[in-house]
């Protein structure tokens, strides 16, 4: 099975024990790559590397194929934890993503690989957010045009269309995502920033005259707190909410709390608001 190792393809490369890392997780940084855990003796082996050595020859580049002997890369095989050969991984920036074993139809590898790449793509898109919006609009939508029920990227879209106030569109990828009967957290983020962005736009000034003229009158606290969530200035809305919830807590502290709640969700994952502020809810709840 020499000639397997041998090939003019620039896509398929032959890694060796001093060439592995290189040749696979370092490779993953920049293209994705599909390791192939194979050995000459191994009959389903001969079956299928000649099949991904034509892809990999058709697909002119968008991924590499790392042929890996394993007789000769047995540590390699153990890292990957491989039972049986042929073994096949996928591996983008230098995580293993997927993989499958034995030998599987064409139309079914191809599939594989194209779910793969379009990992890849919804990588891209993500890193492109803050930078490129326009690029990452467009990879998104490229994702679900050919998979329209694609949870990230639907979820990435709507981040750069809250961002873009865009709400009625935001609106539909929320009501698409809840349609499953759950949200993940990323979704939750994106439907409390919306909710927030909604409630954004409200003249401050005019909400914080009205409390100074009646300080008593909660509603108007509430409204001017959700105007200063919609508004980005979420300290001084989270002080407000937390005064609701002790003085109301049944009332309109309810609506506080859940203001609080999507505050905590829109905010960074290591922000001190976020920190101080369920330590301070909690200290009133519980």
């Amino acid at each position: 099975m020499e000639m397997e190792e041998k090939t003019s393809c620039p896509w398929v490369v032959a890694a060796t024990v001093a060439s592995f890392e290189d040749d696979v997780f370092q490779r993953s940084l920049d293209v994705p790559v599909v390791i192939d855990f194979w050995a000459s003796w191994c009959a389903p082996c001969r079956a299928l590397g000649p099949l991904l050595e034509k892809l990999a020859e058709e697909y002119a580049g968008r991924f590499i194929l790392v042929k890996a002997d394993t007789d000769q890369l047995q540590q390699a095989a153990m890292q990957f934890q491989v039972q049986s050969i042929p073994a096949v991984f996928g591996v983008v920036g230098g995580e293993v993503v997927d993989g499958f074993a034995g030998v599987l139809p064409e139309p079914q590898i191809r599939t594989w690989l194209d779910g793969l790449l379009q990992g890849v793509r919804l990588l891209e898109a993500q890193r492109w957010e803050a930078t490129e919006p326009e690029r990452a609009e467009q990879a998104y939508r490229e994702i679900l045009a050919q998979q329209p029920q694609n949870a990230p990227a639907l979820i990435g879209l709507g981040r750069l269309l809250v961002g873009q106030q865009r709400t009625g569109e935001v609106e539909a990828i929320v009501a698409q995502l809840e349609s499953r009967g759950f949200l993940e957290p990323e979704a939750e983020k994106l439907k409390a920033a919306l909710d927030l962005r909604e409630m954004g736009g409200i003249d401050v000034g005019a909400l914080r005259q009205a409390v100074a003229a009646d300080p008593g009158n909660l509603e108007f606290r509430l409204q001017l707190a959700q105007a200063l969530a919609g508004g980005g200035a979420y300290e001084e809305a989270l002080e407000i909410c937390l005064a609701l919830v002790q003085q109301d807590r049944h009332g309109l502290g309810e609506q506080a709390r859940k203001t609080m709640i999507d505050v905590f969700r829109v905010l960074p994952d290591d922000s001190e608001l976020i920190h101080d502020y369920r330590r301070k809810l909690a200290m009133l709840l519980y």
